[in-house]
Formats: structure tokens, sequence, C-alpha cells
């Protein structure tokens, strides 16, 4: 009888030590994905990858916004009145891309183009349109009497600056009239050219000014 006890205890050793072996055996990765569950709704690896990714590209867009710089030197600061008589500085437009127009009560091409410099002036948000005129200067009529013919026309959104004896226009080395000045948000002269620029050209240009 003790003889049949022993042989089952050893069978069942045997036994016992097999099933320990098999499951040593097993591998760890298998193991890993088989208890590795996925609730409904819960961010996997790969999604969480994807999501970086995504941040990645967001954070470097708007870095390269913040870096963007234009090609140029740095345009003349000024301070100048309006006809209104408030003052008007470059450095307050900073922030902003500025449109710049030189130009002379005299100067029969400055004067037909300036319903389209009305219409420019009211229509555009991306940059800021200015004029400069220098009473007294080169043929120009003197302050007060310019004031006076410039409020007798119908151009309400234009912004004119008053640059008494051409202190400005001599800065930004202005030979003719009338003359465009392309400035950055940033404060940098990228471009000027003499003669009369389209609201199209002048839009397109800005286009490619930050």
């Amino acid at each position: 009888m003790k003889r049949n006890i022993i042989i089952i205890i050893g069978i069942l050793a045997l036994v016992a030590t097999v099933f320990l072996v098999m499951n040593l055996a097993q591998s760890p990765e298998s193991m890993s994905e088989d208890t590795t569950m996925t609730e409904p709704g819960d961010m996997t690896t790969d999604d969480m990858t994807e999501d970086a990714m995504v941040e990645d590209e967001v954070a470097t867009d708007s870095m390269d916004k913040e870096t963007m710089s234009n090609e140029g030197s740095m345009a003349e600061d000024f301070e100048l009145v309006n006809i209104a008589g408030e003052k008007v500085s470059l450095e307050q437009l900073k922030g902003k891309p500025v449109y710049v127009k030189f130009w002379a009560s005299w100067c029969p091409i400055c004067l037909a183009g300036m319903d389209e410099l009305n219409s420019l002036s009211a229509d555009v948000t991306d940059f800021k349109v200015i004029t400069i005129v220098s009473p007294g200067y080169n043929g120009e009529m003197e302050k007060d009497e310019f004031i006076t013919w410039f409020e007798g026309l119908d151009y309400d959104n234009i912004e004119v600056l008053l640059d008494e004896d051409a202190t400005i226009a001599k800065a930004y080395g202005v030979r003719g009239y009338p003359t465009s000045v392309y400035i950055g948000s940033d404060s940098v002269l990228v471009k000027m050219l003499p003669g009369h620029a389209e609201n199209s050209i002048i839009k397109e240009t800005f286009e490619n000014i930050y």
C-alpha cells in the first residue's frame, strides 16, 4: 500500500515539474503582449506619437512666424504730425507692415492716383497706409495752404503726414514723386521704388513682406 502511495506522489511531482518548466519557457515578450489590455478610448502608443508630431509641427510653425525677418536695412525712424495735428511715428506703427507714399500736390501722376490710394487705405487690413508731403519744399505749398487745399478734397481715408523742411524725404533719399516705400513689421526697409504703383502691385508686394 505504502509503495503505491509513493509511486502516485512521484508521478504527481513529475507532472508538476513538467508544468513548471513549460511556464518558464514562455517568452517574456509573449507574456507582456498577452497581459496588455487597451480599453475603448484609451490612447495607444501610436496615437501618442502622432499627437506629439502634430504638437511639434504647430510649435515649429509658431516659432517660424516669431523668428521671421525681412531682408534689408532698418528704415529711418520718424515722428511727424498729420493734418489733424496728431503725432505719428514709425516706432508707433511697428508690429505691422507699412506702405509709405511720398507725393506732392503739384505732381500730376500723384493726383491721378489719389482715388486708387484712397480705396487702398480703406480696404487693406494687413498693412498700414500712410503718405508724406513736404510743405514749403521743392515747389510744395506752405503748411497752412496745403492743409486747406487737401481738406477741400474728398479723400477721407488717406492719412497725410507733414514733413516740414523735407527732413524725412531727404533721409529716405526721395528724388521724385510719387515714391513708394515698403517697410516690414520689424521696421526693415524692404523696397523703395519711384513712380506710380497700382493697388494690385502694392498688395502683391506685401504678400512677401512680414
